[in-house]
C-alpha cells in the first residue's frame, strides 16, 4: 500500500501474529515495565490466550469486551480473542459502570475482562467479568482457529458526543490493508520503539498502534495512564522513535527539551482540526523528529486522509493531507465530508436504520464533518455539522475560531459553542483554560483584531479544564 503497493497484507490479524513471530523472531515486541516479550514470545502467548477463550466457551464469531488501560495483557488478551475465532469489543475505560454495561450488554459480549482496580474502580458488568491479570491469559492449551479475512474481526463504539454511541463492524482484512499503508505515511519502521499513549479501546490505539507495530516489526510501550513525566522518563529510559499524540503532548515535549534527552525521537503524528502552524515548525525546528504525519480519521472509516513526507509546515497544520490509497474523498454542497472505498465499516451494529442514515446509496459515509478541499485534493476539517451555529446569516465554524484563540500565548485549550442571542440568533461563547493570566476583555479584544465580526466569542468563560470524553474529544454537550 502507499509507497509500496506490492507489498504482502496477511489476510488476518491471527495470521499477522503468528508470521510477526515468525519475521520478526527474538526482537522485542512489547515492553511494559519489567515485562519483555519478544515476536515469537507473544505469537506463543497469543496463542495460549486463544485456548484460554476457548475454554472459557467463546466460539466463531463470538464477542468478548475488554475494559482496561493499555498494558501488555490488553495486547495479549486482543490478539489471543481474535485468534480464538472471536470478535473484540473494547470499552472506553473513562466509562462509568452504567454506560460501559450499556455498550457491554448491546455489543452481545459472553465475557468481560477488566483491570480491577484501575482508576480505583472494581467493574462490574451484566455478564462474566475476570481481573486480566488473573492468570486466565495463560490458562489454555495453544489453540488457533480458523477465521477468514472478510469476518468482523472488532466492534469499536463510537464516541458518543452526538448521543447514544453506535457500534461500528469492521472486518480483518480492512483494518490490515488500511494500517499496512498509514506504516508507509507514519514512516513507521521495523526496530522503531513505538510509544504508545492513545488508549488502546479507541482505533488510533489499537489500530494505527497495535496492529501497525505488527506488521511493521515495531516495539510497543503501552502507557496506562497519560502523565507527562512518565513519558519523559520512558523516552529517554527506552529510546523512543515513535511518539503520536495530541498537539498538547509536542507542546510539553517543547518545554522539558534542554532538561530531557529526546535525541531518539525520529516520527510525530498528530491530529486536530487545527494546529498552529507555529507549533508544527516548532517541533521540526526544535525537536529532533524527521517526519511528522497529521491525518483525518474516524471509527466508521479509519484513517481517511493522511499528510505525506514533503508536505509544507502550513499544508500539515492547516489541513489534514490527501486521501488514502483506494479512499475518496468530496465534499457534499452544504459541506459535509463524505468518505468512500473499501476502508468504510460493515455498518452500525443491529442498527440498519443508522447505517442507512450514515452510508448513502452511493455507498458515500456521511461524517457529519464539515471540510474544504483545495485544488490540489487537500482536505481542510472545519467544523462538526452539528456544531456549527449562524451569526446573523453567516455560518461560524467553532473549530476555526478556537484555532485562532490557540494562537493566543496566554490560550492553553479552548472550547468554542452557539448560544442564543436576540438580535443575531446565536453569537460564540468560548471556553478557555489559560496557561498564565488573560482576562475575558483581553481575549475579546485581541479576537476583533485578527477574524471577522461575526466568528468573534461575545462570552469568554474560564474553567480549569475542559470536560472530555476518554479520545480526547472535548463534549460540547456538558458545555452547553
Amino acid at each position: 500500500m502507499g509507497g509500496d503497493l506490492g507489498r504482502w497484507i496477511p489476510a488476518t490479524i491471527p495470521q499477522l501474529v503468528r508470521t510477526a513471530g515468525e519475521r520478526f523472531g527474538d526482537a522485542e515486541a512489547v515492553v511494559n515495565g519489567p515485562l519483555r516479550l519478544s515476536f515469537a514470545e507473544l505469537a506463543e502467548r497469543v496463542r495460549v490466550a486463544a485456548g484460554a477463550f476457548a475454554k472459557a466457551g467463546i466460539g466463531k464469531g463470538d464477542r468478548a469486551a475488554i475494559w482496561a488501560p493499555n498494558s501488555a495483557e490488553w495486547v495479549i488478551a486482543a490478539f489471543g480473542l481474535v485468534t480464538a475465532g472471536g470478535v473484540l469489543v473494547p470499552v472506553n475505560t473513562r466509562f462509568k459502570p452504567d454506560e460501559a454495561a450499556d455498550v457491554i450488554t448491546r455489543s452481545g459480549a459472553k465475557l468481560v475482562l477488566a483491570q480491577q482496580g484501575f482508576l480505583g474502580l472494581e467493574f462490574t458488568a451484566p455478564v462474566p467479568v475476570v481481573d486480566l491479570r488473573s492468570g486466565f491469559l495463560d490458562d489454555g492449551a495453544p489453540f488457533e482457529r480458523e477465521v477468514d479475512g472478510t469476518d468482523i474481526a472488532d466492534i469499536v463504539f463510537t464516541s458518543g458526543t452526538t448521543g447514544k454511541s453506535k457500534g461500528v463492524l469492521m472486518n480483518h482484512q480492512q483494518t490490515l490493508r488500511l494500517y499496512a499503508e498509514w506504516c508507509d505515511l507514519a514512516d513507521l519502521r521495523e526496530g522503531d520503539r513505538y510509544l504508545i499513549v492513545n488508549p488502546f479501546f479507541h482505533t488510533f490505539g489499537y489500530k494505527a498502534g497495535c496492529i501497525a507495530s505488527l506488521i511493521r516489526g515495531a516495539t510497543i510501550l503501552p502507557v496506562p495512564v497519560f502523565d507527562v513525566d512518565r513519558v519523559l522518563d520512558l523516552v529517554e529510559r527506552e529510546r523512543i522513535t515513535m511518539l503520536p499524540g495530541p498537539p498538547t503532548l509536542y507542546h510539553s515535549l517543547l518545554e522539558a527539551r534542554g532538561t530531557r534527552d529526546l535525541s531518539s525521537l525520529r516520527a510525530a503524528v498528530t491530529g486536530a482540526a487545527d494546529i498552529p502552524v507555529e507549533l508544527i515548525r516548532r517541533i521540526r525546528r526544535e525537536l529532533p523528529f524527521q517526519s511528522i504525519m497529521t491525518g483525518y480519521g474516524l471509527t466508521e472509516a479509519g484513517t481517511a486522509t493522511a499528510s505525506r513526507p514533503g508536505d509544507s509546515f502550513e499544508d500539515i497544520a492547516t489541513t489534514v493531507g490527501t486521501p488514502c490509497d483506494g479512499v475518496e474523498v468530496r465534499v457534499a454542497e452544504d459541506g459535509e465530508v463524505l468518505v468512500r472505498g473499501y476502508s468504510v465499516m460493515q455498518g452500525y451494529l443491529d442498527d440498519p436504520v443508522a447505517t442507512a442514515e450514515a452510508i448513502d446509496a452511493e455507498n458515500w459515509l456521511h461524517t457529519g464533518d464539515l471540510g474544504t478541499l483545495d485544488g490540489r485534493g487537500h482536505l481542510r476539517i472545519v467544523g462538526r455539522k452539528k456544531d456549527m451555529f449562524i451569526v446573523g446569516g453567516f455560518n461560524a465554524y467553532p473549530a476555526e475560531i478556537e484555532g485562532f484563540l490557540l494562537e493566543h500565548p496566554a490560550v492553553a485549550q479552548a472550547a468554542v459553542i452557539g448560544v442564543p442571542d436576540e438580535r443575531l440568533g446565536e453569537v460564540g461563547k468560548a471556553f478557555v483554560v489559560r496557561r498564565r493570566p488573560v482576562t475575558a476583555g483581553e481575549l475579546i479584544a485581541w479576537s476583533r483584531e485578527r477574524m471577522a465580526g461575526f466568528k468573534v466569542p461575545r462570552f469568554v468563560e474560564f474553567l480549569p479544564e475542559l470536560p472530555m470524553n476518554g479520545t480526547g474529544k472535548v463534549m460540547k454537550d456538558e458545555l452547553r
